[in-house]
């Protein structure tokens, strides 16, 4: 396993940690909570768009335009998501607050 993927390996551990805790602790908005979660689509999404890119085209993700913005539309759709689901606890707190 070359470095840069075991670093993407190892970098899932603290990222399911802040999930679970996230998670655990109910503070959460439930439409950001998703919105985390959806990231894991981006990731399960990138990995084999990077294999498939690497074996049938001979070059890294990044440089295959067409393949990496089709993967990264889960990164957006996911950062949506967590943005609305703030945007929604932070109105709801203001209409609480009046």
């Amino acid at each position: 396993m070359a470095t840069k993927d075991a670093l993407f390996a190892i970098s899932l551990i603290p990222y399911l940690g802040f999930l679970w805790f996230l998670t655990r602790s109910g503070q959460a908005p439930r439409l950001a909570l998703i919105g985390f979660y959806l990231t894991l689509l981006f990731i399960a999404v990138t990995a084999p768009a990077g294999i498939y890119a690497l074996k049938v085209y001979g070059v890294s993700l990044a440089n295959l335009d067409w393949l990496h913005g089709s993967a990264e539309v889960f990164l957006t759709l996911s950062n949506i998501v967590i943005v609305l689901g703030f945007r929604q606890a932070i109105l709801q707190a203001q209409q609480e607050a009046d």
